[in-house]
């Protein structure tokens, strides 16, 4: 019983610290499913095509996204 006990103890333990590292972070994404990190700063994309990648500005991220843009063939 007194191992079970632990057990338990560990497992919810390392939920909440796996929890606590995916919380997501505040800030609104804008049409692009990005937005500006207020704290590190930059900007990053959660969502679209961009979805994973950091820039140093928005700018930057429309430029990368004009040139993924024009790698396209139309079909």
């Amino acid at each position: 019983m007194k191992g079970f006990i632990l057990a338990a103890a560990a497992t919810a333990a390392l939920l909440v610290v796996i929890v606590a590292r995916a919380s997501a972070h505040g800030g609104g994404l804008d049409a692009y499913g990005c937005h500006h990190n207020r704290k590190a700063g930059g900007y990053h994309c959660h969502r679209g095509s961009l979805a994973g990648q950091s820039f140093s500005s928005k700018e930057e991220m429309l430029k990368a996204l004009d040139t993924s843009k024009a790698r396209v063939t139309p079909k």
